[in-house]
């Protein structure tokens, strides 16, 4: 936020330096989005970020959730704030069930909107307080459910908390992914200066052939440079 006050600031720096801060915040492909995003901002709407659900989705890697979230807690909106907190909770609390499915239901989203305070103010409290509910005290393996505001009131704790027959999220495993390799390679690049060839980007590999594929992969997403024979981050 110092660095970059503004979209415009942000913008005005080459994508690199974007991917390079981003360090540990999570995927870096999201720094490059931010980037193109702030550039999009200040080309198309003067610098401000937009206050409207389709102007925000927009956006490069805005979805439904982002949008939502930006204009209940950066603009105060009623929105529909759906993260997987919010969606635990929600499970849990009404419907009874220990987790909730892979993808929003119908029924789910029905019960999330009715459940929404009218009042945009009310709203946007109810989104922030449902959300820290949900990941501070309802959380996935081990709830504190003896500290719950709720919890006299939670259809799955007065059922004695059975384990739903609903199938769970299957997350990708990062040990030995590609994903590990592209965050390996990255890592290396915002940590020095100058690029690196291919055989020292290949030297603390556990695989070249991985290697070799998240590497193609990440010049072909923009996410790094190939300049005679060397890699590096872009410096454009």
């Amino acid at each position: 936020m110092k660095r970059w006050p503004t979209p415009k600031h942000l913008a005005d720096s080459p994508v690199g330096e974007a991917i390079r801060h981003w360090e540990n915040l999570g995927y870096p492909r999201r720094a490059k989005r931010l980037h193109e995003s702030a550039v999009i901002l200040t080309q198309q709407f003067n610098g401000e970020v937009p206050q409207t659900f389709e102007e925000l989705v927009s956006l490069p890697g805005v979805g439904e959730y982002t949008a939502n979230a930006i204009l209940a807690f950066a603009f105060g909106q009623r929105s529909l704030v759906l993260d997987v907190n919010v969606r635990r909770l929600l499970a849990r609390a009404w419907l009874g069930q220990s987790h909730q499915a892979p993808t929003i239901s119908v029924i789910e989203r029905a019960l999330a909107q009715e459940l929404l305070p009218i009042c945009e103010q009310h709203a946007a409290a109810w989104s922030a307080a449902s959300m820290e509910l949900g990941a501070t005290i309802c959380t996935a393996r081990d709830p504190l459910c003896e500290k719950c505001p709720i919890v006299n009131n939670c259809n799955w704790f007065s059922q004695g908390k059975p384990n739903s027959d609903i199938p769970k999220k299957i997350q990708a495993r990062y040990e030995g992914s590609i994903r590990q390799e592209r965050g390996r390679i990255l890592k290396i690049l915002r940590e020095q200066q100058n690029s690196a060839t291919l055989e020292q980007l290949k030297k603390q590999s556990p695989d070249q052939q991985r290697c070799e594929t998240a590497l193609t992969q990440l010049l072909n997403e923009g996410m790094i440079e190939k300049t005679r024979g060397r890699y590096a981050l872009p410096s454009s």
